[in-house]
């Protein structure tokens, strides 16, 4: 029998799928590679189901002789190991950013003699379509949280953008670009007790507390299905924090951030006063262990933010309490830094790459701002969060849209810089419902 190639996602098996598999099965024995969640995630959103929930579903579909793993968007490497007589694919991808893949199989084909056959794929057979879809249905907390960890194991860095509300929510869900041969998006939202606070035109002192906070961290949850962390300020005291665990863990929040400063709240990016003061380890090691075991779930995160750069204790600090919030459980570690030229912040990040048993390391690149993910990648950087940018990016656009207002006595000069009214019901889905009047 001729050998048969077919390469395929699978996290959402439709039609045509099944018309490339029955034409790939009239042609010979059928080998299917399975893209890996890596893979996928490399060019697209990581999918719903993970590897080996795929690869079941896939190996029971009648005419598959063996599924073996795809660990890149790139053919080459299982093709020149399995050299197969057809490559069967859909249509769809003459163009966008598979097109070059596509040439790829085709010059390593013609290497033996070998053949693509393209089955023609109806626009209305999609797995991006689908997905969409599942967006719309929504998600479940448990699926919203173990997709966090998913995301830390199949990408070498992961992206959050900071949101305040629904419509903000929504904004970090949504937004996405294609840049080169790959789709772009944010893999999470993150929930800032200092945008939080601002939104609702309170200082960052501690006013807003956790049962006001949830109102903002409930609108988010219904309306997205990107996994969120919490900042969680200092935890509060260890009975508070306990509970708190069990609180967002219930939501499906996938991961709180609590920092190891003491005193009255005050935000890191001020200058230093006297009154900011970090713990001493054994309590903060202490309050990490109590909220693992208050825990239910394996997936769900506890990340120690330490203070050390920021309060001028210097990188040995920091490496001395990074170890100590490991062996305590700590799922991950945020290194915090607000100078402009980060380069203690690079030497913790050396110097952290050597630990054993180290766990993800998160940046909060807001004064540091010129460094690209590359180059935070390549320093050991996980998960970058963009900690407070939609929120002031907002502000000002408000502002002169109120003050263009004032000078003109009338809303004309301002329309420019404004969604259409059109387009603000159709913001959110349902926001502009059939057989009802609008009175705006």
């Amino acid at each position: 029998m001729a050998k048969v190639y077919v390469a395929m996602s699978a996290d959402l098996i439709h039609a045509g799928h099944l018309r490339v598999i029955e034409k790939a099965k009239q042609l010979g024995d059928i080998t299917i590679g399975l893209l890996t969640d890596k893979a996928i995630a490399s060019y697209k959103r990581l999918p719903f189901m993970c590897y080996e929930h795929r690869k079941k579903v896939v190996e029971n579909i009648k005419g598959v002789k063996e599924v073996i793993p795809q660990e890149t968007l790139s053919y080459i490497s299982n093709l020149k190991k399995l050299r197969p007589n057809y490559v069967v694919h859909g249509d769809d991808w003459r163009i966008g950013v598979q097109k070059q893949t596509r040439q790829e199989v085709i010059d390593t084909l013609n290497g033996w003699g070998g053949k693509l056959i393209e089955i023609h794929n109806p626009g209305d057979m999609s797995s991006t379509k689908f997905n969409n879809y599942l967006k719309e249905i929504g998600t479940t907390p448990q699926i919203r949280i173990e997709r966090f960890k998913r995301l830390l194991e199949s990408k070498q860095i992961i992206r959050f953008l900071e949101a305040h509300n629904g419509l903000t929510g929504t904004i970090v869900e949504n937004t996405r670009i294609q840049k080169g041969n790959s789709y772009r998006e944010f893999d999470g939202i993150w929930i800032s007790s200092l945008t939080d606070s601002t939104a609702k035109g309170k200082p960052d002192v501690g006013i807003v507390d956790l049962t006001s906070r949830l109102n903002t961290i409930n609108q988010i949850l219904e309306i997205t299905t990107k996994p969120i962390i919490l900042d969680g300020d200092d935890g509060g005291d260890l009975e508070h924090f306990t509970s708190m665990v069990k609180t967002l863990e219930r939501l499906g929040v996938s991961a709180v951030i609590i920092e190891d400063k003491i005193g009255p709240k005050r935000n890191s990016l001020f200058e230093i006063n006297t009154e900011q003061k970090q713990d001493e380890i054994p309590n903060f090691v202490n309050k990490i262990s109590q909220g693992k075991k208050a825990q239910v779930t394996r997936d769900f995160h506890i990340i120690a933010r330490i203070e050390s750069l920021i309060l001028k204790k210097g990188v040995y600090d920091a490496l001395i309490r990074a170890k100590a919030y490991i062996e305590a459980g700590a799922d991950a570690i945020m290194i915090h830094s607000k100078e402009k030229e980060p380069e203690e912040f690079f030497k913790f990040c050396r110097e952290y790459s050597k630990i054993e048993n180290k766990v993800p390391l998160v940046a909060v690149p807001t004064t540091y701002n010129h460094i690209t993910e590359n180059q935070l990648k390549d320093s050991g950087i996980n998960i970058v969060i963009y900690a407070n940018h939609l929120l002031r990016s907002a502000y000002p656009a408000m502002k002169k849209t109120a003050e263009t207002i004032l000078l003109n006595e009338r809303a004309y000069e301002v329309e420019e810089v404004c969604l259409s009214i059109k387009e603000t019901l159709n913001l959110i889905t349902g926001g502009n419902p059939k057989n009802k009047s609008n009175n705006t």
